[in-house]
């Protein structure tokens, strides 16, 4: 996993970020945000997945010093494009995420997500080597599915001024996971979609939440 072979924007789903300890014990997948339409190449000046950068930045040395790594993963192209017959976009290429990682290294995987990047997260859930998925401000349309996380753990977070996606469909997403699987609700307060303000709690919850799926007793 290095980004010194990704190949150019738009061509392959790549690592660009990879932070790994010497002998990690488990691995984030940080799947970033996108739209809802849009086959444009995500490249160096998209704001979604720059947004994953500093946030892969900023919990990086925390898990690494719990033998934790962190790899983001940068899509093909910016939408969800949904097709009849066939996969969105991000899902195939979070896919391909999960087997390269368990090609290479073969450990527990915890999904982060934020905005489309946990929609996508949610419906790869079901991955062998996913333990749990961490959503911030996450798009869950109304009747998203849920199965996928069967007894797997979901830990989202949303702010109450998101205007871009609901953190009202979220709790009723959390609601309905529930019922197959560990889910729980975080309230970030009078927040927005881009975990700009108050970007230090933001990078707290998903730091904690990360550290529930993957020691359940932990006080987090």
């Amino acid at each position: 996993m290095t980004d010194l072979t990704s190949p150019p924007p738009g061509t392959a789903p790549a690592f660009t970020d990879v932070r790994l300890p010497k002998d990690p014990r488990a691995i984030v997948l940080l799947l970033h945000g996108g739209a809802e339409h849009g086959t444009r190449a995500v490249g160096l000046r998209s704001l979604s997945w720059r947004r994953g950068r500093v946030l892969a930045r900023h919990i990086a040395p925390a898990l690494k010093a719990d033998d934790v790594g962190v790899v983001l993963l940068r899509y093909r192209v910016k939408g969800w494009n949904a097709r009849p017959g066939a996969l969105p976009d991000p899902v195939q290429d979070a896919r391909w995420a999960l087997d390269e990682i368990r090609r290479q290294h073969d450990l527990p995987v915890v999904i982060l997500g934020h905005s489309m990047g946990a929609r996508t997260a949610v419906a790869v859930a079901d991955d062998p080597s996913v333990l749990g998925v961490v959503a911030l401000a996450p798009w869950f349309p109304k009747g998203e599915p849920v199965d996928a996380l069967a007894g797997k753990v979901l830990h989202a977070a949303h702010g109450r001024r998101d205007h871009i996606t609901s953190a009202k469909a979220t709790l009723q997403y959390v609601e309905r996971a529930g019922l197959i699987a560990e889910a729980t609700f975080v309230d970030m307060g009078p927040v927005g979609h881009y975990l700009l303000r108050q970007s230090g709690l933001w990078n707290l919850v998903a730091l904690r939440s990360i550290q529930k799926v993957l020691d359940p007793s932990s006080e987090g």
